[in-house]
């Protein structure tokens, strides 16, 4: 799976960190980081992030449906 964030539209809500902080973290200045190629394990918590997003800044790329 790949995922990419829209960052021209991340307000940083920070909900995808709370449903997968295992890919989403921010850094010491509020800005998003993520992992653009999380473990295929993680996609439930990855399209929980995603659905969370206010803005829908996360697209899932290549994930089984």
């Amino acid at each position: 799976m790949r995922i990419h964030v829209d960052m021209n539209l991340c307000e940083s809500h920070g909900q995808c960190v709370f449903a997968a902080p295992e890919v989403f973290s921010f850094d010491d200045e509020d800005y998003l980081l993520y992992d653009a190629e999380p473990a295929d394990t993680l996609l439930d918590q990855v399209r929980e992030g995603a659905r969370m997003c206010p803005v829908r800044a996360i697209t899932i790329l290549g994930s089984a449906p």
